[in-house]
């Protein structure tokens, strides 16, 4: 599979990736976007080596990068695309679904609608459902702030990173798992599809965070100045349903691509930290 982007897609990570506008206006502040990070990087440095009982001093191009970011950098990201991963754990018949009828934020109604699908394919039984059900986190106060969002991540995460380990081990997601104390159940959440990585490509005018999208391309813009700014990956939600033309990707258990996912796939991503 081509790992070649439409032009109209950034990879907050790789400048490559971003188009003309946008680096025209970073590059119109190349100067203020590396005074702040040099200064920042030696401050930081300076502090480390002290006894750190004095007050951390002023960046005094603060100000002036902070207002870069919010008011120049972020009205461009609001009107961009920008590729994101999502971590799951699916059955090939959800997969065909979704490639489909495209992507659906979360809700109680959905969930309810996995675990009946199951049932009619006879992963386990309408009383396992139904406990599944009763013990998800969607059956208390959460159910508020979890539902109406399709989580991702701007940067790649390798599948036996931490962050992601359990989303790609067991069936259902949070809904299912977060709560589920049955041993029993647990293994057979285990037992159900594959383990999933799905490349999307995600409108920021969808979601809540054009800011963040616009800190890691400064982010991205600074280290090929030679900075070392923080690593500007971060987490996105859509509240908004995906068509199926903005699943780029399904990276399913057994591939290739799942297994080397960001240790060669996709092509030019480093780790910040590296």
């Amino acid at each position: 599979m081509s790992n070649i982007l439409p032009a109209a897609i950034i990879d907050v990570w790789n400048i490559e990736s971003f188009d003309a506008e946008l680096r025209s206006s970073l590059d119109t502040y190349a100067d203020l976007i590396r005074d702040y990070m040099s200064t920042n990087r030696r401050q930081w440095l300076e502090r480390e080596a002290s006894d750190h009982t004095g007050a951390y001093p002023e960046n005094g191009f603060a100000g002036a990068f902070m207002r870069v970011e919010e008011h120049i950098v972020m009205p461009l990201m609001e009107a961009r695309t920008i590729r994101v991963w999502h971590y799951t754990r699916m059955t090939d018949r959800e997969v065909d679904i979704m490639r489909r009828d495209g992507i659906y934020p979360s809700s109680l109604a959905n969930f309810r609608a996995r675990l009946d699908a199951e049932v009619a394919a006879g992963s386990f039984s309408a009383e396992i459902a139904d406990r599944l059900f009763a013990d998800s986190p969607y059956q208390s106060d959460q159910r508020a702030s979890r539902s109406g969002k399709f989580w991702a991540v701007s940067n790649p995460h390798s599948i036996d990173d931490g962050g992601v380990k359990l989303l790609v081990k067991s069936w259902g997601g949070e809904a299912a798992y977060f709560w589920q104390r049955d041993e029993g159940l647990q293994e057979l959440l285990k037992r159900i599809g594959r383990a999933r990585v799905l490349e999307v490509s995600m409108p920021l005018s969808y979601s809540r965070h054009a800011f963040s999208a616009a800190r890691a391309v400064v982010a991205t813009y600074g280290r090929m100045l030679g900075c070392v700014p923080d690593n500007g990956g971060f987490d996105l939600y859509t509240s908004q349903p995906l068509p199926a033309q903005n699943v780029l990707a399904v990276h399913s258990q057994g591939d290739p691509t799942f297994s080397t996912m960001a240790r060669g796939y996709p092509a030019f991503f480093i780790e910040a930290d590296d």
